[in-house]
């Protein structure tokens, strides 16, 4: 039996310090099933009354897309704002844990499963007996469901050698395979097609993921005008970074349904819903966005910006979720 009586209070103390650690634990898990949900049960939604017919096994595709968008997402974003990082004067020179090696962990699994839906004719395999992993190296899907599947991991050893930033290449190599796997050769002038979707997805992963690790960055480093100066310095190349998205969205979005059938198209087809939906979400993105640049630049404190910059990751997160949802729905018919 011990002597030694704990101080009044202590354990209340420490008890208080977990609990804002756990709660936010239990919010961001709470947000990621909630994201899951959208890939899983979107399908459905989407296709209600449109005619259309969905491949098999849509719903775990579009998650398997969601959570690979993701797994670009963080690493990237890392890379970026460590760079503007080192260019903040009186940055302290402490970082916060980097999570691309988990990141990386997730996508080659999701690559992984993609690439055994490939390698089954674009079904979900009920058994390791129907993969034919032999017959991905014979079509362009296979191929560069392998490329991800290898990038994703060399992505994670790099990770977690000592040169953490050379991830970038195999990180840039996914890109570029989603880039020409979203555009066949079938399609008309595929090669204008990828470059919208190389430019496009670059710098989405670079806002998505730089956002998340501004945030991180600043909550570890404490620091209150070097974190404002952080923060300026990502709102300002976030500014080019949604000029760019919208353009190539908007330009993307064209060339798969012209003006002309767009507006009914928007309503009519499973792709034009969901479209629709990821322009309501980005636009509410961007008005969070200015909120939080018009605090950054006038509020007392600067770092009052914090509050809606963390509602625009959870915003943009649905986005991630949105657009993995997008990705295996049937592309409209060009009438």
């Amino acid at each position: 039996m011990s002597l030694i009586r704990p101080t009044p209070g202590a354990s209340d103390a420490s008890g208080s310090a977990r609990r804002p650690g756990a709660g936010r634990a239990v919010a961001v898990l709470f947000l990621v099933a909630l994201a899951a949900l959208i890939p899983l049960l979107g399908p459905s939604a989407a296709l209600h009354d449109t005619g259309e017919a969905a491949a098999p096994g849509v719903g775990g595709v579009a998650l398997l897309r969601t959570v690979l968008f993701a797994a670009l997402c963080v690493p990237l974003g890392e890379l970026f704002v460590r760079r503007l990082a080192r260019s903040v004067p009186g940055a302290p020179p402490a970082a916060p844990r980097s999570w691309a090696p988990y990141a990386a962990a997730a996508g080659f699994v999701a690559a992984l499963g993609l690439a055994s839906v490939v390698a089954t004719g674009n079904l979900v395999p009920r058994s390791a007996a129907e993969i034919d992993v032999g017959g991905l190296y014979e079509s362009r899907d296979g191929k560069l469901a392998l490329l991800e599947v290898n990038a994703f991991l060399a992505a994670g050893l790099c990770a977690l050698s000592r040169r953490p930033a050379t991830q970038v290449w195999p990180l840039a190599a996914v890109v570029v395979a989603e880039a020409l796997r979203a555009h066949p050769t079938t399609e008309h002038d595929p090669l204008a097609g990828s470059g919208l979707t190389l430019v496009h997805l670059t710098c989405a992963a670079l806002w998505t993921g730089g956002l998340l690790y501004a945030l991180r960055t600043l909550r570890h480093w404490g620091a209150p005008e070097a974190g404002a100066a952080l923060l300026g310095r990502y709102a300002r190349v976030a500014a080019v970074l949604l000029a760019a998205i919208t353009a190539t969205g908007v330009w993307s979005s064209l060339r798969r349904m012209p003006s002309g059938t767009i507006l009914e198209q928007l309503t009519t087809t499973a792709y034009g819903r969901t479209l629709l939906a990821k322009v309501l979400l980005v636009a509410a993105v961007a008005v969070l966005a200015l909120w939080a640049r018009i605090r950054l630049a006038r509020a007392p404190d600067p770092l009052t910006a914090c509050s809606p910059a963390r509602a625009e990751v959870v915003a943009l997160g649905v986005v991630v979720a949105v657009s993995g949802l997008l990705t295996a729905l049937p592309v409209p018919i060009r009438w």
